[in-house]
């Protein structure tokens, strides 16, 4: 949707991520995902008299590397505030989040637009909470269920700038910060399973304005889909209040994907209605240096220096090099092959054409790969050798993804797969194409080349797709030269 004429907008993603550890952030309670209601709640997560929260070393780990990947200020001491609030699915009362000293300060990211611009957003926190439990409204007709699996399962809160203009904007936004997550095993980034889900607070204003409007924030959005048709409709809402002489109010807000619209939940809280004071069963945690260097140390390179390193390293496009360098694991993958190789540009076509379309055909992770890095580069290499055809190949290929071998060449060879490169074989078959077919071969001879391609297949067709196409073309072109 275009921004309305006369009109800009200011938008600020609050960005939720369940942090990649197996246990919660105050207790030893599973965070594994689907398990049955209330099973993985212990007493520490219900908040029972006499127990005491502990923190999770882990989460902080993950804090410090998604801080480092978005260079912002790692703060050498930080703590933990109570949110005070009433509601079913949360049984302390209260929320352990980090109000005033949290772990990461400032920061950016750079995405793209659709037109290939590149902006910088800047990042204004991000800190550690966690998570409420769930109501499940649609329990019983007359009840709702609350399913405290959730409940102390470690989040972290990334809070933008208003540097975001439009939904398109916020979209690639969302995807850069999901990928960088996802990429540093911060987050999973599922967000079927509620791992990811977006706060939107979306102001509108006159061009010529200089101060924000009244913000409205959209509420637990969880898909990129719903955060660009949530942002689209609460700024046509706006404009259209404003625009009849309106005075709207600061709100938080649902977005129902059904009408495709939202729906003023409650008046917008303001810190002090959260009562906000200093956790008194934590201590600050300080941070040493030598701590967070250990983790720059380890830091994997990121996808934007990776995908240029790729494009000078093995020659490949730059759609190529920011869809591999994009996925840590599909790097990685592609990497091991292009060095057995010693081929960039082939292990990059064979990696996100044929691997990945099935792999996205059979929803597998790079990780679930039936084919190894090494049978990849096997493969491509009996290519390079002229051994097999690139046709030829893909046959070796399936059966390799259907795990009847793990030795392309010991395959070929069995199956008799090799490619003819014997002269002698394929010139008598060559002589009578020609001979049977005068007219083609004359265009052909006086230039009209999309011929080359029916003599090369009547040959191939005739080998049963055993010849060398180069081969054969060449020795098409020989035989009709003067």
């Amino acid at each position: 949707m275009s921004i309305p004429v006369g009109w800009q907008v200011d938008i600020g993603l609050e960005i939720h991520a369940q942090l990649s550890t197996q246990s919660k952030i105050f207790s030893g309670a599973s965070t594994a995902f689907g398990e049955a209601p209330n099973s993985q709640a212990c007493a520490i997560d219900l908040g029972m008299p006499g127990v005491l929260p502990r923190v999770n070393a882990a989460v902080y780990e993950k804090a410090v590397r998604f801080g480092l990947g978005v260079t912002g200020t790692i703060n050498s001491e930080s703590r933990f505030d109570r949110k005070n609030y009433f509601y079913p699915d949360l049984p302390k009362g209260y929320q352990i989040t980090q109000m005033d000293e949290p772990i990461v300060v400032g920061g950016h990211i750079q995405i793209t637009g659709k037109d290939q611009s590149e902006k910088v957003v800047r990042i204004t926190r991000a800190h550690l909470e966690e998570d409420a439990g769930k109501s499940i409204h649609d329990f019983k007709p007359s009840f709702t269920g609350i399913d405290l699996n959730r409940a102390g399962t470690p989040l972290l809160e990334i809070v933008s700038e208003p540097d975001l203009k439009s939904a398109d904007e916020a979209v690639a936004y969302a995807k850069a910060i999901h990928q960088l997550l996802t990429y540093l095993d911060v987050c999973d980034g599922n967000m079927a399973e509620g791992s990811l889900r977006f706060d939107a607070n979306v102001s509108v204003r006159p061009v010529d304005a200089q101060d924000l409007g009244v913000r409205s924030e959209i509420k637990n959005l969880n898909s990129f889909r719903f955060l660009e048709q949530a942002i689209n409709h609460e700024v046509q809402r706006q404009v259209d209040a404003l625009t009849r002489g309106e005075t709207l109010t600061q709100d938080t807000r649902l977005f129902d994907p059904d009408r495709l619209e939202t729906r003023a939940m409650r008046s917008k809280e303001t810190a002090t209605d959260y009562r906000y004071f200093p956790e008194p069963d934590l201590l600050p945690v300080k941070i040493s240096d030598a701590f967070i260097n250990d983790i720059k140390d380890n830091m994997p390179e990121l996808p934007g220096p990776r995908s240029v390193r790729f494009q000078s390293e093995f020659g490949l496009s730059l759609a190529d090099a920011q869809l591999l360098a994009g996925d840590r694991g599909l790097g990685d993958f592609f990497e091991q092959v292009a060095m057995i190789t010693g081929n960039g540009r082939s292990a990059a076509n064979w990696v996100r054409g044929d691997l990945l379309g099935k792999l996205n055909e059979q929803n597998l992770n790079i990780s679930e790969s039936p084919v190894s890095p090494d049978q990849m580069g096997a493969l491509i290499g009996l290519i390079d050798d002229d051994i097999i055809s690139g046709k030829t190949a893909k046959t070796v290929f399936a059966a390799l993804w259907a795990g009847e071998t793990t030795q392309p060449a010991e395959y070929v060879k069995a199956q008799g797969l090799e490619q003819v490169s014997d002269a002698g074989a394929i010139e008598p078959l060559i002589e009578t194409l020609l001979a049977e077919h005068p007219k083609q071969a004359e265009d052909l001879r006086a230039g009209k080349d999309k011929l080359m391609g029916f003599f090369v297949g009547k040959v191939m067709q005739a080998t049963g797709g055993k010849a060398n196409p180069q081969q054969v073309n060449a020795m098409i072109r020989q035989k009709l030269s003067p």
